[in-house]
């Protein structure tokens, strides 16, 4: 042990003393934890990737299927065993291609999907913004009402909307749907927006304030900026709901040229015999602009579905 003696000055000029010595060691490192424990943990690591391992398969192993089997034959998609290896077939896309409009109903749908996106956007976000931040009369019941739209089981308005398009000529036009998915894109937004800017700190605002930014100037550059990736996250599942909607868009678009993918895809299952191929490959068509647009937006997904999660 190395030990270090210190001559300890005296301030009015006397001897002194010597200070207590000093210990130099390094410490030694806590001690590990015993075999049994190791063990353990191990064994948790191990189940909890085997539990993620069965969850990824499970959610993947349908998307799979329904993508190898628009690229097999009807023989080769009804083999018992199933058929693992085999060469890929485009005869299933070119039916639907070509023998349907699925080309202009993915269009509709883009279309038809972004419009909703921007336009709950843009009264949602506002909204939200109002409800987080200021105190007025009524503002939970205004909340509530937000929040409970989305309690309306959306058969129950298909006969009210139509009597309501037909009245006003709108029966087949695309503006139509636009206004119809705002009653769930809007409360979808307001809800998320709400968390969104109650976890970000009123100072912040309060600092702009103080330097002569007006309301509407702290809303934009400071607020906004600072909840985008709740804005991308209402915009990504706005967006889904407006892209995967079926009934409205079946009983209010009667017309061929504007109906959407989903619409589209359903009309393969009528008859007495159906192409499986078929609808797999406009199932493919379907899903797959939305798995693109998920991956490019996916770090804004998740960190805007825990970015009010704690306080």
């Amino acid at each position: 042990m190395d030990v270090v003696f210190r001559r300890n000055k005296d301030p009015a000029g006397g001897k002194g003393g010597t200070t207590p010595p000093m210990d130099t060691r390094i410490p030694r490192p806590a001690r590990a934890g015993s075999s049994r424990d190791r063990r353990r943990i191990l064994l948790l690591d191990a189940l909890h990737a085997a539990g993620l391992v069965v969850v990824i398969v499970l959610a993947l192993f349908p998307i799979y299927w329904m993508v190898s089997a628009s690229f097999k034959t009807d023989n080769q998609l009804f083999a018992v065993p199933p058929v693992w290896l085999w060469k890929p077939t485009l005869a299933h896309y070119g039916t639907v291609l070509h023998d349907t409009n699925m080309m202009g109903a993915l269009a509709n749908s883009l279309s038809i999907a972004g419009l909703t996106t921007l336009l709950s956007l843009l009264l949602g976000v506002p909204a939200g913004y109002g409800i987080a931040r200021y105190q007025f009369r009524f503002r939970r019941d205004v909340w509530f009402w937000f929040v409970s739209n989305w309690m309306i089981i959306p058969v129950v308005l298909v006969i009210p909307y139509f009597l309501i398009a037909t009245k006003l000529h709108l029966l087949g036009s695309r503006w139509l749907l636009v206004a119809i998915y705002q009653t769930f894109g809007v409360p979808l937004a307001v809800w998320l927006m709400v968390d969104q800017f109650r976890s970000i700190p009123a100072e912040l605002e309060e600092v702009a304030r103080i330097d002569g930014t007006s309301v509407f100037g702290a809303f934009i550059r400071i607020m906004v900026p600072l909840a985008l990736p709740g804005v991308v996250v209402s915009g990504i599942l706005v967006a889904l709901f407006a892209w995967n909607e079926l009934l409205y868009a079946q009983a209010l678009i009667p017309s061929l040229a504007s109906r959407t993918a989903p619409v589209v895809a359903l009309t393969f299952l009528g008859g007495y015999e159906v192409p499986w191929g078929d609808v797999m490959a406009a199932g493919t068509l379907i899903v797959l602009p939305v798995l693109a647009f998920a991956a490019l937006v996916s770090r804004y997904l998740v960190r805007g579905l825990t970015l009010g999660a704690i306080k």
